[in-house]
Formats: C-alpha cells, sequence, structure tokens
C-alpha cells in the first residue's frame, strides 16, 4: 500500500526540484571536499507548509544522494520564540535532517512590519547557505501564498512583474525553490496530519494587523464566496502567466537599454519616445535602479513619473525618487543619478 495521496504530492514535487538541483550541480562540477555531494536546505518555521516540506526532503534526498539538511529562523517578535525555535531544530534533527541550526534576528522597521520581518529572514537563510555551502534552499510556499502575493500585487498597482508572484526559482544563482507552489495549503496540512507531524500555527497568520492576514482570513474567503471556487487556481494562473509575459517583455527592456543611450551613455528621449510604454518603462526602471534606488521601494507612481519627462514634457522639474536618486530631462537627454 503506497503512501496517503497527499504525502505521494509533495514528495513528488520535492522529488522534482531535487532531480533539477542535482542535473545542475552535475553540470557545474564544482570540486567540493565532500565528495561531491550537493547539499539541500529546508527553510522551516514549525508550520504545516514548511514542516510537510521538511519531511518530503528528507524522505527524498538520500535517495538521490543529496544532502539534507534545515534551517529556522527566529524573528525574536513573540515572547518564547527561542524556545520553539529550538523545538523546530530537534524535530528537523528527528527526521534526519543534517545539519540543522537557529537562526536569530533583529527586524528593523523599513518597508513596514512584513517587509522588514521578510528583508531579515531573507538575509539569515542567505547566511545560512554560504556558511552551509548550501545548493539550494527549499520554500513551503503554496498556491494559496501564491494567490495572496497576485492579490496583494493587485492592490499595490505594480504592474505585470508584481502580479506574476512568486517564482519558482529565485534568488543568487537560483538558491530559493518552492516546490509547492501548485499544491494548496490543505494538502500539506493534510499530509503532516497522517505522518503525526507536529505543527505550529504562528498567531501572525491570523492577527488583523498585518495586510496578508487579512487578506488570507477576510478577503480570498470573501472572493469565493462571491465568485465560486476556483478564485486561488485562477489567481495561481494568472501568475504564471503573467510571469511569462513579463520576462518577455524585460528581456526586450535589456536589449533596447543600449540602443537608447547616445556614445556617453546618456539615456536619449526621442529614442525612449519610440520605444512601447510597457519597454520603455522597464528600461527606466532599469536606469533608476542602476541609479541606486533599491528595488524594493520603487512602485509604479515613481517610474509613471518619469516616463511622464518622456512622454509629457512641459517643462517640469527634476523627479526626486527612494534612495536619494533624482530624474531630469536635459538637453534632449534623460539624466538620472544619485543626489
Amino acid at each position: 500500500m503506497g503512501p496517503h495521496p497527499a504525502v505521494a504530492a509533495i514528495r513528488l514535487a520535492v522529488r522534482r526540484v531535487l532531480h533539477d538541483v542535482l542535473n545542475e550541480h552535475n553540470r557545474t562540477a564544482q570540486p567540493r571536499t565532500d565528495g561531491g555531494s550537493p547539499l539541500v536546505l529546508v527553510a522551516c518555521s514549525g508550520g504545516a507548509d514548511s514542516m510537510a516540506l521538511a519531511s518530503a526532503l528528507a524522505f527524498e534526498a538520500p535517495k538521490l544522494g543529496i544532502r539534507a539538511g534545515g534551517v529556522t529562523v527566529d524573528h525574536n517578535l513573540q515572547a518564547g520564540s527561542g524556545t520553539r525555535a529550538a523545538e523546530v531544530v530537534t524535530r528537523m534533527t528527528a527526521l534526519g535532517l543534517a545539519p540543522t541550526e537557529a537562526v536569530a534576528v533583529t527586524v528593523g522597521r523599513a518597508g513596514g512590519p512584513e517587509a522588514a520581518a521578510r528583508d531579515a529572514r531573507y538575509a539569515a537563510l542567505d547566511g545560512a547557505a554560504l556558511r552551509h555551502g548550501a545548493a539550494a534552499i527549499l520554500l513551503g510556499h503554496t498556491r494559496d501564498d501564491q494567490a495572496e502575493t497576485v492579490l496583494l500585487g493587485l492592490a499595490r498597482g505594480s504592474g505585470t512583474r508584481s502580479l506574476s508572484g512568486m517564482a519558482a526559482v529565485s534568488g543568487a544563482a537560483g538558491r530559493y525553490r518552492r516546490p509547492f507552489l501548485q499544491l494548496d495549503r490543505q494538502t500539506a496540512r493534510k499530509a503532516c496530519m497522517v505522518q503525526s507531524l507536529p505543527v505550529w500555527d504562528d498567531p501572525h497568520n491570523t492577527d488583523p494587523a498585518y495586510t496578508r492576514s487579512r487578506l488570507r482570513q477576510e478577503g480570498l474567503p470573501a472572493l469565493e464566496k462571491a465568485l465560486g471556487k476556483g478564485v486561488v487556481e485562477a489567481l495561481a494562473r494568472t501568475a504564471q502567466l503573467s510571469r511569462d509575459d513579463a520576462d518577455a517583455l524585460d528581456h526586450w527592456a535589456a536589449e533596447a537599454s543600449s540602443s537608447v543611450r547616445d556614445a556617453t551613455g546618456r539615456l536619449e528621449c526621442a529614442k525612449l519616445y519610440a520605444l512601447p510604454p510597457a519597454v520603455r518603462r522597464r528600461v527606466l526602471r532599469r536606469a533608476v535602479v542602476e541609479a541606486g534606488s533599491p528595488a524594493g521601494s520603487l512602485f509604479a507612481r515613481h517610474i509613471e513619473e518619469v516616463d511622464r519627462l518622456i512622454t509629457g514634457w512641459r517643462g517640469q522639474g527634476a523627479i526626486n525618487l527612494p534612495g536619494r536618486v533624482e530624474a531630469q530631462r536635459q538637453g534632449g537627454r534623460l539624466v538620472i543619478r544619485q543626489g
């Protein structure tokens, strides 16, 4: 008798990702002191999604000759968080994962509590990957998380790239892998239940102070009530279609970026004007980021203001952008620089 369907589904998803990691590792053929076996870490909070992921990794990795470990991040935002982090390490070790560790972080305030926590978490995971020489880190984001991300992007009005949600592969050198983007949250929870895996439910996930929590508890259920079941699946499909479109437009913009500059490298307004709006705005965003504006702080309205220097020129002054970057039109050229 085979495993429960939920367990089989999560193991298959993880197996596919591990095959990709192993193939990439073999292609690069980087010399290692461990005999050539790549290490894959799971980012585990102790919740149902990441515990199901940790269990599947522990089961599948040895069959492929892959070393499997885990890391949990203690955000220090709740009383007893250090104790819970230690419990998660114990659970990962019991699954057979090694190395395992808890990393404590200090969450700042930049960008709001959710963004600050996310930045601190990824910085900790990046550090763990470098310390242990990990080939990849698995994240437990599900199809439900993807749907929430698409709706948040829609609310911000941030364009096609924001609507594309989370990528299956992201980060430096494709470090982060999300095997569960095609699986719903209930599948992960069911897999934990049938395997008797202990699960910790983070109270922040139901705290109305957080935008994503309100969307999860109120927004999506309201949409499903109004539109019927299938909203989450439709939003996940939208993410993939938007990602395909955004990738193509980004490629076009990268090629166009050099063609709209003069011999000194300055952007020429007439050439920018001739580009399709979707491509032109990507060229502008790329130039603003290169000038020193933080990508995470740039929104559609910022780029629209810069775009009006090209399409609605009325002698307006310089545009102030995040990161002390300034965009100004001078003699048919667009000058973007840090003040």
